[in-house]
């Protein structure tokens, strides 16, 4: 009886998250990752069937809800793991994939954050967590897809704890933040696709954020998500722009996403879901249902993909090596060195 159509609080999601897995033992589990500042528990879903055939199971991560106000995110991850649960029996090439992978789906990162949004219609638009305002400050909370470590504090952002874009005192300062650095980087060898879900803008956003760093193989990203905008725009008619932010958007650094390219995920995006500005952070209930039908069209179209490119065609994903220029010389570094080097580009 869940009504996947309405927003709901996060004691409804954690009952959500509970409900689902007891209803289907054999496809979902889930666990406890981390804690917000609050002490609330950060919980995933876990989607994935038995591997007869003793192939290594890979990875895929879905995000959502890192920034608070951003409802529609946490109703896509909801969303996302009704359809896998209603037709994994009946699609033959999703239960293929399921075998494997393992999707990992974390539904609300920011549960704080989120829970404050529901407090009064004055927090509706919280975007940060609610970290204690450091020394001398009355302002909480830090923005949590800045404080990632990635080009940490270089570009976007701002060190001003009273703004919406505050990178936090260091990078992976957020217990948040760490829970995921922690959980992802013990398995990223595993992992293939890393996707995380924000709004609004409708834009498939690719590594990275700093204007100065390519990915290895930035065409490919962009082709893969030229391919799930295409399928994302079948559905309901609407267009997502592919791109870097740069391009498309604005420069920033510390992001989850260019995170887990910078650290060697060979696939990761930011789906900015609807609107182009009409309703914001403030989209009506009555467009979770096609928001969602087209995010989930366009997010299954990248991770059959990269499912196919080493389970089907034998090839692996590119090494993780990136391009930076440093005063005017260009260089190639491996890219779990390039958080380091931020200060220098």
């Amino acid at each position: 009886k869940y009504d996947y159509t309405k927003y709901h609080p996060m004691e409804e999601i954690y009952r959500w998250m509970e409900e689902v897995e007891r209803r289907n033992p054999e496809l979902v589990s889930s666990t406890v990752y981390g804690h917000t500042i609050e002490g609330r528990n950060i919980s995933l879903l876990k989607l994935g069937l038995e591997n007869s055939e003793g192939k290594e199971k890979k990875v895929i991560w879905v995000d959502c809800g890192i920034h608070a106000r951003e409802w529609i995110a946490p109703a896509f991850c909801q969303w996302f793991v009704k359809e896998i649960v209603d037709s994994y029996k009946t699609n033959k090439k999703l239960k293929e994939m399921l075998q494997n992978l393992d999707i990992y789906v974390t539904p609300v990162i920011n549960v704080d954050g989120y829970i404050f949004t529901w407090a009064n219609e004055s927090t509706r638009l919280w975007r940060k967590s609610r970290s204690l305002p450091p020394g001398g400050s009355d302002c909480y909370g830090v923005d949590l897809n800045r404080n990632f470590n990635a080009n940490w504090g270089t570009v976007g952002v701002s060190f001003d704890s009273c703004a919406n874009t505050y990178c936090g005192t260091s990078p992976g300062s957020e217990p948040e933040v760490k829970a995921v650095m922690d959980f992802v980087g013990r398995m990223v060898d595993q992992i293939l696709c890393f996707l995380t879900i924000h709004s609004a803008g409708q834009l498939l956003l690719l590594p990275y954020g700093h204007p100065h760093i390519s990915a290895p193989n930035y065409d490919e990203l962009v082709s893969v998500g030229q391919a799930a905008a295409v399928e994302m725009k079948k559905v309901h008619g609407m267009n997502y722009t592919v791109g870097t932010s740069p391009q498309i958007l604005y420069p920033n650094s510390g992001s989850s996403r260019d995170w887990a390219r910078l650290i060697g995920i060979p696939f990761s995006y930011t789906f900015e879901l609807r609107d182009k500005g009409e309703f914001g952070h403030l989209l009506p209930e009555e467009q979770i249902q096609p928001a969602c039908e087209e995010a989930y069209a366009g997010a299954l179209s990248i991770i059959t993909y990269v499912h196919d490119k080493p389970f089907t065609n034998g090839s692996l994903p590119d090494t993780a090596v990136a391009t930076v220029t440093v005063s005017g010389v260009t260089m190639m570094i491996w890219s779990t060195l390039i958080a380091v080097l931020h200060t220098a580009v």
